[in-house]
């Protein structure tokens, strides 16, 4: 059995089947009998969670999610400002001793 993370797996009606493998000739027997029956069923790459059409499409995908920045890996929507600030003013509370002193006896 391959790893659960990384293998090539039969779509059939748009929903994964339990048919599962390593190598791609491992299934394209049973796709081939499959596909007389329906013939909407095809193979896909199960990585990260998504299907892909091909392991090297995959691989592509996450090279180029390496190749962001961390900062817009984080944040998918728009960048915000310096200025914006959750829930109101921020102002720091410490600012209103700063450059007081006590005068010296």
């Amino acid at each position: 059995m391959p790893p659960r993370f990384a293998y090539w797996t039969i779509i059939l009606d748009k929903a994964p089947t339990a048919f599962r493998a390593r190598d791609r000739e491992e299934l394209l027997p049973t796709l081939k009998q499959l596909q007389r029956k329906n013939t909407d069923a095809a193979m896909k790459w199960f990585q990260d969670g998504k299907l892909w059409d091909s392991p090297d499409e995959a691989r592509a995908a996450r090279v180029r999610a390496r190749a962001r920045p961390r900062r817009e890996r984080r944040f998918a929507g728009e960048p915000r400002g310096r200025e914006w600030r959750p829930g109101g003013a921020h102002k720091d509370p410490r600012a209103r001793f700063k450059g007081k002193r006590r005068k010296q006896k």
